[in-house]
């Protein structure tokens, strides 16, 4: 493109000039010179001409400045402000040889020639954020004069209030992106929609989905019409609906569109037969192959042909795990089972896979593994269900789904390779002996000890050996068969209790009372450990007064200078000694230590301060653990009162005492875990260090965007490929957006599972009974621990809880969660405090309101929502 071209004909964009044509206009270059695909003839007015038009108004940029300012959920003030400037873009006169520019390559396409104008920004259409429907389109323009309007209004609709959300939604600078505007010869179809070349709801990319109404697609996308739907696999249409289209919209011989009713002989026809719907299937997984991902098309059908007048990358669908077969894969969400379903970065994802005891497959920054094997073996089937199930009956339910089909998973005579079940499986009996948890956390201590040790001196590409036998030693530890039996010892006891007193006595999760205050429960143990520093804070107003305006992460230094200061800081130090190694979402390496950022701590600490009373955090441990002792009682006197009572209350208590003795040590392999991974992170930060001062790294942080291997290959060589940074972190970014499936096909299909249950109340919310009582209460819907402000009997509300929300749990009523099951970790820490817990309920932070009173079932796993 020549220096200030104001115009370049449609065929000769293509997808490396979305700077000058913007997305749209890339994609309609390059689908204009695909074999077989028509595209209405046009021409682009290229970024340039916006850039000249925005320029001879100053003043868009003083308000521009004040749109990045404001917060995005004021929409009264993004609404007015944005409409300030689309108004100011259309009242700027187009200057003459611009004006000429435009209407001289209208002449080629004919002066009179209806047209399309339609927007084209350069953060439209991409992989990573489609952009749909944000900017404006207009349909069957006439003449120059109306063309050189309308191409004024697409450049102002750049601004429209759901452009400018979006952009802020998705991190985007409004300064950032520039409109061009593409005109095309107006087609008049018979028929016209939107081809998605994957299912859009269930995402399975052998699946297409044709949209189709009568007359102009508008009629559809702008919601005017419900469509034809058809569903095509393999060639052939598999299922579809006929919608009764009363109205359609139709072009007007002197320009501009009307709605109009459609003969009612022909309302229930269907705007496409069988026989085309197929044939413009193929011509989507035509455009599909030649962008190289599924895609949004839409189209129009004049005299039996098609032709596309748009095509955009489908930006919702959760990636599919790279196998380099074709072969039929199911995969089961790591992130459920770990309560940490955000998106990882390049080093967390790629670590926690050299770390973990199966093989894991990535795809939109999650961890998947693979259970096709373990599921198309009979022998092994069963197992892996029961294990899956009793985590997460969704999982379960969604694999079952998979298997009663038939055809996706082959039926083999054994499991294979790929390792035990998730979860694990039977295991050999084991004393319920305290010495046996004493021996293995101190095996562990002494592992980490000696980690810490011997990397000291370790740099260079010496520290990425080091650091590989250190995995393997971090997985001899995990794998040590000792620590696997304690930890199946305390939730098969817990499985047993459960459903042996059931059957007994009829009493459901009897178990969630006879582990109250379980000893050794290192996570338990870290949130009334900050139940202790409230209680050092609390009698110092001034030291309470300087936490509530805390904003940075030097606050501790300051905190020593004020009366009561040195102790508040000394307490804070000593925690962050024990614990600082956690955090949300500890699974990710590259997430922010509370070590490194303490600054997470304080509203917790703050909330302690004012809700809860001195001393409790060895009353309460006490008054958990006499409730557990008065419960044994009780159902060991019951039990003796049965036929063969003498028996059962022997066997029920040989299980108390093992859940007693081993479910607090649950915890503690995360544990184990966690402080691990600081030392590997405080080692790489300082490789990371030597590597900025060398001129390598912009930033150290940007290694959290490359692999462990790849960033091993950055320092034995020196050189970093700059752009796959920025490339990983703009795709990171996107992956926000991406709700993670918990079972997942190779065909791409985010298979769902349900409850199936009739016995709770109608509007009631389904979910996993993981820890006995009602309590009714406000619910807090909050998404980041660092902004929670709660106050007693509120019922905290969220997506997941991993053990550094624990501390949270502490000034809590009750738990709802979207994520878990009942031996996930937020399950155990509600069992260990007593709080009434339902979790797995899907979409509780949508359909919980924060603030609303809701009432929590947890003996019987659902929520009600209150009036």
């Amino acid at each position: 493109m020549t220096e200030q071209q104001y115009v370049l004909d449609l065929r000769e964009a293509d997808g490396t000039w979305i700077d000058a044509v913007g997305g749209k206009g890339a994609h309609l270059g390059v689908l204009s010179r695909i074999e077989g695909i028509r595209v209405p003839d046009g021409f682009c007015v290229t970024t340039d001409a916006f850039r000249r038009i925005m320029a001879q108004a100053p003043s868009i940029g003083d308000r521009l400045d004040q749109l990045s300012r404001l917060n995005p959920d004021d929409r009264e003030a993004v609404r007015t402000l944005s409409a300030e400037i689309r108004r100011t873009i259309e009242g700027i006169a187009i200057p003459g040889d611009l004006a000429e520019a435009i209407t001289g390559a209208l002449s080629r396409l004919g002066e009179r020639t209806p047209c399309a104008v339609r927007s084209s920004a350069t953060a439209e259409d991409l992989p990573t954020a489609s952009f749909a429907g944000q900017q404006d389109t207009y349909l069957n323009v006439v003449g120059p004069a109306a063309v050189l309007r309308h191409v004024s209004r697409c450049w102002a609709s750049l601004f429209t209030e759901r452009a400018v959300a979006y952009r802020q939604r998705n991190g985007i600078d409004h300064r950032t992106v520039h409109m061009a505007v593409v005109v095309q010869r107006m087609v008049f179809p018979e028929a016209a929609g939107v081809l998605f070349t994957a299912d859009p709801v269930t995402g399975n990319r052998k699946v297409a989905t044709v949209d189709a109404g009568f007359g102009l697609g508008e009629a559809l996308v702008s919601g005017l019409v419900n469509p034809d739907v058809f569903k095509v696999r393999h060639g052939e249409v598999v299922e579809k609906t006929i919608a009764a289209k009363q109205r359609a919209l139709h072009a007007l011989p002197a320009g501009g569109t009307r709605e109009v009713a459609v003969d009612a002989r022909r309302q229930e026809q269907p705007a496409l037969t069988d026989a085309q719907a197929v044939r413009l299937v193929q011509l989507g997984r035509q455009i599909e192959a030649h962008f190289g991902r599924p895609q949004d098309v839409e189209w129009c059908l004049v005299d039996d042909g098609f032709h596309i007048v748009q095509s955009r990358p489908i930006t919702t669908l959760f990636p599919v795990p790279e196998t380099g077969d074709e072969e039929n894969h199911v995969y089961v969400s790591v992130g459920h089972g770990q309560m940490m379903t955000d998106p990882m970065k390049p080093l967390g994802y790629s670590m926690w896979q050299l770390t973990a005891m199966v093989p894991m497959h990535e795809a939109g920054g999650r961890l998947f593994v693979d259970v096709t094997r373990r599921l198309a073996s009979p022998a092994s089937r069963a197992g892996l269900l029961d294990a899956l199930g009793k985590g997460d009956p969704l999982i379960r339910d969604a694999l079952e789904t998979v298997l009663d089909r038939g055809d996706f998973i082959p039926s083999l005579p054994d499991a294979g390779p790929g390792g035990p079940p998730a979860g694990g499986g039977e295991s050999d009996p084991v004393d319920a002996d305290p010495g046996i948890v004493n021996e293995l956390i101190e095996r562990s201590r002494a592992s980490v000890a000696a980690l810490e040790r011997d990397i000291r001196t370790k740099t260079g590409p010496e520290l990425f050996e080091f650091l590989l036998e250190a995995f393997e030693e971090h997985k001899r530890v995990l794998g040590d068969p000792l620590n696997l039996q304690a930890i199946m010892a305390g939730m098969e006891a817990t499985w047993w209790l459960n459903d042996k007193l059931y059957e007994w006595l009829g009493e459901k999760n009897a178990a969630d009372t006879l582990t109250l205050s379980a000893p050794g429960n290192v996570t338990s143990e870290m949130g009334l450990a900050l139940l202790d520093v409230a209680d050092v804070i609390r009698p110092h107003p001034e030291v309470v007064a300087f936490l509530q305006g805390v904003g940075d992460e030097d606050f501790l230094d300051e905190l020593a200078k004020l009366a009561g200061g040195a102790e508040a800081r000394d307490a804070i130090e000593t925690y962050l000694d024990r614990y600082g190694m956690r955090c949300v979402g500890e699974i990710d390496i590259t997430r922010p230590r509370w070590r490194e950022r303490p600054s997470t701590l304080v509203p917790v600490i703050l909330d302690n301060v004012r809700n809860i009373e001195p001393g409790a955090a060895g009353r309460r441990f006490e008054q958990g653990r006499q409730r557990a002792l008065e419960k044994e009682g009780d159902v060991l006197s019951r039990l003796r009162a049965l036929p063969e009572g003498e028996r059962k209350a022997e066997e029920a208590k040989r299980m108390i005492d093992r859940v007693r003795t081993f479910i607090g040590y649950r915890e503690y392999p995360k544990f184990g875990i966690v402080s691990r991974y600081f030392v590997y992170k405080r080692a790489l930060l300082a490789e990371a260090g030597r590597l900025v001062e060398a001129g390598v790294l912009s930033e150290a942080e940007d290694i959290f965007y490359l692999t462990f291997q790849e960033l091993h290959d950055v320092v034995r060589s020196n050189r970093l490929d700059e752009q796959l940074v920025r490339r990983r972190e703009e795709a990171f970014r996107a992956y926000h957006a991406l709700t993670p499936p918990r079972v997942l096909t190779s065909d791409g299909e985010a298979v769902t599972g349900a409850y199936r249950r009739d016995d709770v109340p109608a509007g009631a919310l389904i979910g996993v009974p993981v820890s006995a009582g009602t309590v009714e209460g406000r619910a807090r819907v909050i998404l980041d621990m660092a902004e929670a402000d709660l106050e007693a009997g509120d019922i905290l509300v969220t997506t997941f809880t991993d053990p550094s929300w624990s501390p949270l749990f502490v000034g809590i009523a009750g738990l709802v969660t979207e994520v878990g099951g009942l031996m996930t970790h937020g399950a155990v820490i509600a069992r260990e405090y007593g709080l009434p817990a339902v979790v797995g309920v899907e979409g509780a932070t949508r359909l919980i309101r924060d603030g609303q009173r809701i009432r929590v079932h947890g003996t019987d796993g659902y929520v009600e929502i209150l009036p």
